[in-house]
């Protein structure tokens, strides 16, 4: 029986459905089913949590995007562009049980040495990092709370 963990985000009414020995989550934006892994639980309530609670257009929500680095096919987990077409914010999302760590954080930069979003934000479902990019002078600040999308 599927036992989620409660996270650091409100709840959402997500269609859950099982299958033999599978759950799967109706995944909104793309319009399938999805196993339910405990990282699929994090993206699809922080993906909820941008559009229903911070005002993020779904038209402008990514999620797993492929990108090239060192020559290795990787993916980013979500990524938000504007209404120009340019990355935004990148989102790197862990299951409840990885810590967000100074590597998942360097995970995440090196993820945006490629894409050049103008944020970084990482979540394990129970805590959120926001950073701030300065791209010209490789710098970033961390924010405490992400802004809704109009403020980006």
């Amino acid at each position: 029986m599927f036992n989620p963990t409660p996270l650091n985000l409100p709840p959402y009414p997500f269609k859950i459905t099982q299958k033999d020995d599978l759950v799967f989550i109706f995944d909104e934006l793309r319009k399938k089913h999805l196993v339910l892994t405990p990282e699929e639980w994090v993206r699809q309530h922080f993906i909820q949590n941008l559009i229903l609670e911070k005002s993020f257009p779904k038209t402008l929500i990514q999620i797993e995007g492929g990108l090239v680095l060192n020559q290795l096919q990787k993916r980013s987990d979500i990524l938000v562009y504007n209404t120009a077409g340019e990355k935004l914010m990148l989102i790197e999302c862990k299951a409840p049980k990885i810590k967000i760590t100074q590597s998942v954080f360097d995970q995440a930069s090196r993820y945006n040495s490629i894409h050049q979003a103008k944020w970084i934000v990482l979540t394990n479902g129970l805590q959120h990092v926001y950073a701030k990019m300065d791209l010209k002078k490789g710098s970033f600040d961390f924010i405490q709370e992400l802004p809704n999308y109009s403020f980006l």
